[in-house]
């Protein structure tokens, strides 16, 4: 079993703590625990929940296989007990990786653990990591990142994002893509991603049924989706589906699939290292020069010049989960 500790200064940000929690929990072959600062066996949180179950940090002992912080109000005061600082410093040389949700970074970046190394936080956050530790080089614009085996994540929903991605490290893709569904999540999303997804953005705007056709989908983006089959998907004719379409996302239903395509696509090029056929196979363009298109009209750029682009900058930075 691989141990998790999550850990948090006081008040925590209760979803940095749960999302994680469910995550691992959820996957199978680790044990999660719960860890508090001090000698507390409980964790309080900023909405005034107390968690409960809590390991005072002296009696966690043992290898750590991943050492989750928590950010929250505690994080952000800035104020850290040394004691804490010192236990984070002893455990990271016990563990093989470290994460740091939201602004955990700055409990990270206080124990000199991110002098020199690319980080993330909130976005709110980031130009406060940069002036008050300028060691670090922070990285404003993914979701999360990795740098050797230090991964820090932006805002709340993030953490959940990055615990995916440690998931899928450890068992697969299609491991990673099961708990996102049980977790009732649109999608797994890769680290080099913006904070913001156009897709994401749509499902949030969109209607109950809608959001259940773009998850149908996602898990269907190799068949043909013709403005019939979503139609009749939806149980609507093809010109009412397409009105539809065009009031809730903004897009008619050809925009609307070239887009989850894409999307799908880029997710495919920034976490793994597979060609693009194989990848235009996987999201159902007919051939690469059919996805050359889609990336044209929904990017402005080829599918091999956003490959090339992104595939550089992991290979100058070093920070995207693969």
């Amino acid at each position: 079993m691989r141990k998790v500790v999550i850990v948090g200064p006081p008040p925590v940000q209760v979803l940095d703590v749960m999302g994680p929690m469910e995550v691992f929990s959820t996957a199978p072959g680790y044990e999660v625990q719960l860890a508090n600062p001090g000698q507390e066996r409980s964790l309080r949180t900023h909405r005034g929940i107390v968690l409960g179950e809590a390991t005072p940090i002296a009696e966690v002992v043992g290898p750590i296989d991943t050492l989750v912080i928590a950010g929250g109000e505690g994080a952000e005061s800035g104020e850290f007990d040394p004691v804490f600082i010192a236990w984070v410093l002893e455990a990271t040389g016990r563990a093989r990786r470290i994460a740091s949700i939201c602004t955990g970074a700055f409990v990270l970046a206080e124990a000199g653990l991110l002098n020199g190394r690319r980080a993330v936080t909130h976005w709110n956050f980031c130009e406060r990591l940069a002036k008050e530790y300028p060691e670090v080089r922070v990285t404003p614009d993914p979701i999360y990142l990795r740098d050797g085996n230090i991964y820090t994540s932006a805002g709340i929903t993030a953490g959940i994002d990055l615990s995916l991605a440690l998931v899928e490290e450890d068992h697969g893709h299609q491991m990673a893509l099961k708990i996102a569904r049980q977790m009732v999540m649109f999608l797994v999303r890769p680290g080099g991603q913006a904070q913001y997804s156009h897709m994401l953005s749509h499902q949030a705007g969109a209607s109950q049924p809608l959001r259940e056709l773009q998850v149908w989908m996602l898990e269907h983006l190799q068949e043909n989706l013709t403005v019939e089959v979503l139609a009749d998907r939806m149980g609507m004719s093809a010109r009412n589906f397409t009105r539809v379409c065009l009031r809730e996302t903004g897009m008619n239903p050809g925009q609307f699939v070239d887009r989850m395509r894409v999307e799908a696509a880029q997710q495919r090029i920034d976490s793994s290292a597979h060609g693009l056929k194989e990848i235009a196979d996987a999201v159902g363009f007919r051939s690469t020069d059919a996805m050359r298109r889609g990336f044209v009209r929904v990017l402005g750029v080829t599918a091999a010049e956003y490959a090339s682009r992104f595939r550089r900058q992991v290979e100058a930075k070093g920070d995207v989960l693969n």
